[in-house]
This record gives structure tokens, C-alpha cells and sequence, in this order.
């Protein structure tokens, strides 16, 4: 069998023994879209709202209309969505001032050339885009008390818009159950002290903190409770297939319209739980397989599908390099998942390091099972300096699997880690 990993802008390959493949899990395949028919569910969405007005009902008296949009780490579709949505408030509003915010939560600031690419040019030379910096306090409002007990700051622009609006796209997530929605206010435009309080590490050990649950997640709720404060009024989210295409869209109210496109991304991605000694994986590829600290997302993925004591090959670009200090660092000055477990399992909520969520998700991970981390964009010290094993392609990574598995270990096809939800 011709085994093919989606890798970058490409894929991995290698040929693996028809006898030695468990089975694939992938979601339900939706099928190509076209653009014209990529439009047609944006705009059906946009004229059919969910539990709301339209968007040109809502603009209407607003003179200041504040749009967030999602950043680099996310393939968010923005050249369709957005002259979409821009058009649906100035219907309503022509001489409404726009501003539209990207929402980079504590990643750093999305370059010229990655909008340019993401809006088009003309887009981004019409349009005011403004980047949201976290660590900016100056820039930052308080908007009260988080139900977990976090201050809750956010983007000072919030209080300038008299409507705000987000667009996204939902896929599910490792700890905050789906995308999308609530996710564009916290961490989307929130600060720092707000983001490190939500991602503490008592969250993240519930075990509601866990991909497809919403209900009784900690995380979900101050993220909710966040959206609401800062009075998002109306959201637009996508969902894409495997070529990043829109295959759904929802619009309407912040939670009803959210609920109604979890439930749809849920009814096809949920795959029946198996286990299986070796389990290759990847964040599906470009632009989610940038760095190792994204690539934790695919890892966690296989955590449900791998036996105790096996591998996952995660097949990640990480040409960006490890893609956070914060996280790096935790596992140059703690060595090994226990180390780095502890060390993070003994902070208190208000004393949340940078990114230490993602490296208690890939410690977890870690303590489970061997991780081999594939790539040829990335160095080797690199990756083996947070305790994973290096391969160069995926048939050395399979070679070196069964050293640690065994030779006739079976194998099971994950090839985006990111998009599944075990049942």
C-alpha cells in the first residue's frame, strides 16, 4: 500500500505492507467545491441567519463596525468570506467605518505578505487591518471578572465598535472542544494575563478539556462568558474540507449559530475509537503544520488511537522552527514529560507561563507513547531537543517505529490528526 500523509503544501510518502494497515481514519470525505459554490454557501448563510437579523439589519445606525478574522495559524478562507461580509454591512450601512481585526491571541503578529495572501491585495490596501498585539497593555480594556476568576482584557478597539463581528472557520480542538465562535474574542483579541488565565493548567487536566466536548469544559465557558462581555453580535464560520474548501457555512448568534456548525463539523469527523501500536498522523498539512508547537495538535489527536506504550509518526513541516519561546523553553529547562508536567501541574492559575498549555498537552501526550516527528524543513537537534525522535521521511520514521513496536506492529492511518473526534 502507497501511503500518503499530507505534508506542507504537499505529502509524505511510503509503501507499508497491506497486511500490517489497521484501517484509515479520516472524516467523511465532502467532496470538492467549486468557488462559485463556496459563495453560495456563504452568502445563504449570510441572507439566512441563525437565531438573529441579518447582518445589513444589524449595521443599520452603527458607525463603527469592528470584524475580526482569524490569523496565519488558521486556513481561514478570508479572499470569500470577508468582501462577503463587508458587503452585508455596508448594505446596511454604507458610510459605516469598518476596522478589521486579526486575532492573533499570544501568537505573533501576522506578517504583510501573509495578508496580502489571505485577503488579496486589493483587500488589503482598501481595507483598515489592524493586528492584535497581547502583550500590549496599553491597548487593552478590562471588561470584568472571567467565571473562573481571570480578568478578562480585551482589544481597547471593542469599546470603540458600536457592532461587532467575527468570521472563523470550526474544526474541532484539542482542549477547547471546536473551534470557532467564541474562540475569535478569547484568546482571539483578549491580553496576555487574560489568555495564560483561561489556558491554565487545572483547565487543561479536566478531562471535559478534551476535543468535541463543550459542555462542563472550563475553557469553553470563560470563552463564552468572554464573547458575551464584549457584545459579539454576530458571527460568520465556515467549514472546510481537506483542500481548505467551504463545505458549510453558519451565520447568525454568537452561540446558536456556533452550536449548529459544531454539530455539523461533529457529524463528520466523529470516528470510532480503536487503538492500534503505530499511528501516523499530521496536522493536514499547510498552513496548521507551520511549527512544532502547532503540530501538538495532531499528536493529541492520535493520543485517543494509540496503545499505551506505542508510536505516532507525525508527519509536520515545523519549517517555522518550534513556533514559541515559552514552549521551547519549558523543555530545555525541564528534561523529559515528567519534569515538564510537573513543573507546569504546580502553578497556580494566575501564574500560567506562556504556551505552557501546549507543552502540557505534548508532555500528556509524550508520557502515553513515543512520538517521531517527520520533517525535512525543520533541524534535527531541534525536534530532538524536546525528547521526540527525528526522521527525515516517513519510511525511516516507520523503519525506526518498529524498533520500538516490533516489526509486525499494525499500523493505523490517521492522516489529519486535527479533524477527528473519538466516539
Amino acid at each position: 500500500m502507497n501511503v500518503q500523509i499530507p505534508y506542507y503544501k504537499s505529502s509524505m510518502e511510503a509503501s507499508v505492507a497491506d497486511e500490517r494497515i489497521l484501517g484509515t481514519v479520516s472524516p467523511i470525505h465532502q467532496g470538492e467545491r467549486s468557488l462559485d459554490e463556496q459563495r453560495a454557501a456563504v452568502k445563504n448563510a449570510l441572507e439566512n441567519p441563525i437565531e438573529s437579523e441579518r447582518l445589513c439589519e444589524l449595521s443599520k445606525g452603527k458607525n463603527h463596525v469592528l470584524i475580526i478574522t482569524s490569523d496565519h495559524t488558521r486556513p481561514m478562507p478570508s479572499a470569500i468570506t470577508m468582501p462577503l461580509l463587508l458587503e452585508e454591512v455596508r448594505r446596511g450601512n454604507p458610510d459605516a467605518e469598518v476596522k478589521i481585526i486579526v486575532a492573533t491571541g499570544f501568537h505573533r503578529d501576522m506578517t504583510e505578505s501573509e495578508m496580502r495572501a489571505r485577503f488579496t491585495d486589493e483587500l488589503y490596501e482598501k481595507e483598515d487591518i489592524i493586528v492584535h498585539d497581547s502583550r500590549n497593555d496599553a491597548g487593552l480594556t478590562r471588561y470584568g471578572t472571567l467565571p473562573s476568576g481571570g480578568e478578562l482584557w480585551l482589544n481597547s478597539l471593542v469599546s470603540w465598535a458600536d457592532l461587532l463581528v467575527s468570521e472563523g472557520f470550526i474544526e474541532p480542538h484539542f482542549f477547547a472542544g471546536f473551534s470557532g465562535g467564541r474562540k475569535s474574542v478569547l484568546p482571539g483579541i483578549s491580553g496576555q494575563a487574560t489568555v495564560f488565565y483561561n489556558h491554565n493548567s487545572r483547565f487543561l487536566a479536566d478531562s471535559h478539556a478534551r476535543v468535541g466536548i463543550l459542555e462542563d469544559n472550563p475553557i469553553h465557558r470563560d470563552m463564552e462568558y468572554a464573547a458575551e462581555q464584549a457584545g459579539l453580535a454576530f458571527i460568520l464560520n465556515v467549514c472546510l474540507n481537506d483542500k481548505k474548501q467551504i463545505t458549510h457555512a453558519v451565520a447568525g448568534h454568537r452561540v446558536k449559530a456556533h452550536r449548529a456548525g459544531c454539530e455539523f463539523v461533529r457529524s463528520h469527523t466523529g470516528a470510532k475509537q480503536q487503538t492500534a501500536d503505530i499511528v501516523i498522523t499530521s496536522n493536514g498539512g499547510y498552513p496548521l503544520d507551520l511549527n512544532i508547537y502547532q503540530s501538538v495538535k495532531c499528536m493529541s489527536g492520535a493520543e485517543a488511537f494509540v496503545k499505551e506504550g506505542g508510536v505516532i509518526i507525525a508527519c509536520c513541516s515545523c519549517i517555522d522552527g518550534h513556533g514559541s519561546e515559552g514552549f521551547y523553553d519549558l523543555f530545555q529547562k525541564h528534561h523529559g514529560p515528567d519534569a515538564v508536567m510537573a513543573a507546569i501541574l504546580e502553578k497556580a492559575p494566575e501564574d500560567t507561563m506562556a504556551d505552557q498549555w501546549q507543552a502540557q498537552v505534548l508532555a500528556r501526550v509524550m508520557q502515553k507513547a513515543t512520538i517521531i516527528l517527520v520533517t525535512d524543513l525543520c533541524e534535527q537537534a531541534l525536534v530532538e531537543e524536546f525528547g521526540l525522535k527525528y526522521a527525515a521521511n516517513l519510511s525511516d520514521a516507520i523503519a525506526l517505529a518498529e524498533e520500538i513496536a516490533g516489526k509486525d506492529a499494525g499500523i493505523l492511518l490517521m492522516p489529519n490528526g486535527v479533524e477527528i473526534i473519538p466516539v
